[in-house]
This record gives structure tokens, sequence and C-alpha cells, in this order.
């Protein structure tokens, strides 16, 4: 009985290929918004966690300031400087850090020839690369024995090399920091990281942290792995005389603190996408219920002959029933297909393009 009501349903729909056509497109059109919106929403998710991700797993930034408590016998307003003791200091009294390393960063001018760049420029140690996930297309990082013999190298981000080389191999080039000779030693692929401060690694000169303190005041600022801040606070405030207490002696900078809030806007992105996928598929549904309040409007005599002939009421509402649902799972097809092959093929595209482009 089914195959025959489904067979006289099919043949209804037949009867009315336009308007049955129209009806579908509106249904295939919802469930491809609902699909595309929802496949956009979670790529925009993935995207933007990466980038967050490629700041470096489990890192923490903290910058020295004053302190503003009295404590250990020293008056507030104490500056706080970051030394490499600190840094030897922390790895040994605080268990939950794996790795220390300082940082310091000021914004200079790097020319190679006649191209000028006014960017960030890092002097860093070797443990730096690992943890913010600096990795070399073409070169090597910064080594111990550049930190050692206070080499002037550089390391440079990939927007940078474009800017300075347009295209042209780095490696083994000469470039200028404040009139003081570099030779480059490497480059990377670009980071695509969202979470920076001062300005993105792909735009900035990575130097050895000792051939900065050559050009500049270096006691600035560390980098942690993992996110064990109150370690690092406490074991810099037992060694420099401070209240492990005292936010305002060290601000610190962690991925994880700032994870919560990524995922709470792209929790609310995807959300919103889905309710207005959901709103057009909604649209697509009444078209449906139109149309078939249309249809059995049309089909009065139709019904008085069949009920007349001796079919029951619960045969006649399966055949409507029935069309109302191989139009709605056919448009459903289609919108799904149509769905796959449009996010198969965007899933092809290039992720970004670069940032810069000097083709002079």
């Amino acid at each position: 009985m089914l195959f025959e009501i489904f067979r006289e349903a099919w043949a209804a729909l037949g009867r009315n290929p336009v308007r049955s056509l129209l009806t579908m497109t509106g249904i295939a059109w919802g469930i491809v918004a609902v699909t595309l919106l929802l496949s956009y929403g979670s790529g925009f998710r993935g995207v933007l966690m990466y980038t967050f991700e490629v700041f470096g797993k489990g890192a923490v930034v903290c910058w020295p300031g004053r302190t503003s408590e009295q404590a250990g016998g020293e008056r507030a307003g104490k500056a706080v400087r970051f030394e490499q003791e600190d840094a030897e200091w922390v790895k040994a009294q605080s268990p939950l850090i794996k790795r220390v390393t300082r940082e310091t960063v000021r914004f200079r001018g790097i020319t190679h020839d006649e191209r000028l760049s006014d960017t960030a420029i890092r002097g860093v140690y070797p443990e730096y690369g690992d943890m913010r996930n600096e990795i070399p297309m073409e070169g090597r990082w910064i080594t111990p024995e550049d930190i050692a013999e206070r080499r002037r190298v550089a390391f440079l981000g990939a927007i940078l090399r474009r800017k300075l080389f347009s295209g042209t191999p780095a490696v083994g080039e000469t470039v200028r920091i404040d009139g003081v000779k570099f030779t480059v030693v490497g480059s990377m692929d670009t980071k695509f990281s969202d979470s920076n401060y001062f300005t993105s690694d792909d735009e900035s000169a990575f130097i050895p942290y000792t051939a900065a303190g050559d050009l500049w005041d270096a006691r600035y600022a560390s980098v942690m792995e993992p996110a064990a801040m109150q370690q690092f606070r406490a074991a810099v405030a037992g060694r420099q005389r401070f209240s492990p207490n005292d936010k305002r002696a060290i601000t610190m900078f962690g991925r994880e603190e700032f994870k919560p809030i990524y995922e709470g806007i792209t929790l609310g992105i995807e959300a919103l996408l889905f309710f207005v996928g959901a709103l057009t598929l909604g649209i697509g549904g009444v078209g449906v219920m139109n149309i078939m309040l249309v249809s059995v409007e049309e089909r009065v005599r139709e019904i008085g002959l069949r009920r007349a002939l001796g079919a029951k009421k619960s045969h006649i509402r399966w055949q409507f029933l029935m069309e109302a649902l191989v139009m709605t799972l056919a448009a459903g097809v289609i919108g799904m297909l149509l769905s796959a092959a449009i996010t198969s093929a965007v899933g092809t595209l290039p992720f970004l393009g670069p940032a810069y482009e000097d083709d002079s």
C-alpha cells in the first residue's frame, strides 16, 4: 500500500512540475544555506584557534614593572628587572615550568640596500624558537654559539623578508639594524598567528639576545612554558624581594587566559550562523506548507470522488503527506549534494594569501 501511495504522490507532483520545482528549490537552498553557514562557522573557529595555537603551546609572556607594595624591606615603586639569574632561579624553584627564556623587543629600522622597514627587533635565546613555533623555512634558527659569541646574525619573519628582499634569497645577505651590520641566517614561512604582542612574528627580525644587549638595555620580557604564572611570580618575588601578590610588579600575558574569550566569540558566531540558516530553511518549509494547502484546495473534487469510492480518510491524508515527504526528501538530497560540492571546492582554495607583496 505504501508503494502505491508513493507512486501516486510522485505522479501528483509531476502534474505541476514548475510549482514542484520551485518549492524544491526553496528547500534545497535552505539546506545549502544551513550547511554552508555552519561550515563557515566551523572553519572560522578552526582558523582562529589555529592562529592562536601557533603562538606557543602553554606559553606565557611576562613583562617587568614596578612594585606597588612594600615587602622584603623594599619600598614600593622599585623597578623589577629580569636577569639571566632570574631565569635560572625560576627553573630551579618552579617544577611546573619546563623552560624559561628572556626576550627583549625594540622598534628599530632595518635596511637592505635601499629598502627600509621599521619593525620589531626581538633579542631572543635559542629556546625561544621551540617555545614560540619559529620554524625555519630556509637557513637556520639562532644557536647557543650565536649567543655565546655575540654574533650579529638575524632570522627574518616571512613578511619582513618579502619587504626587504622581494622574493630573492635572503640567507647569507647583510641587513643593517640601527646602522649595525647583521648577517641573515634564516627565515620562516608565513605563520598566520593572531596572538601577537608589539607586532606579528611574520614582520619581526630575531637576533641573539646578547647581540641585542649591545644595541640597547636588554633586561625586558621573559617567555615561559607552560602557564605556571604563580610559581614564576613567587620565584622572582623571592629573589628580588617584593610581594608575590603584587600584580603590578610583573604583567603576564598567557594564551590560556584568552582562550575562553576566543572560544566564546566563535561559539556565538556559530550560534548566530545556525539561527540564520535555520530561519532560511524554515522559510522553505513554510513554502512547502503553502503549496500543499493550495494542492488540497485544488483537489477537493478528487478527494470527494475518492471518498465516494470508499477511500479512507487516513489513505487520503497519507497521500498528501507522502507528496510533501517526497518533495522534501528530493530537495534535501539535492541540497546536501550541492553543499558537499561547494564545501569541497572551497576547501581546495589557498588558506590565506600573503599579507604583503612588494613587486618593486
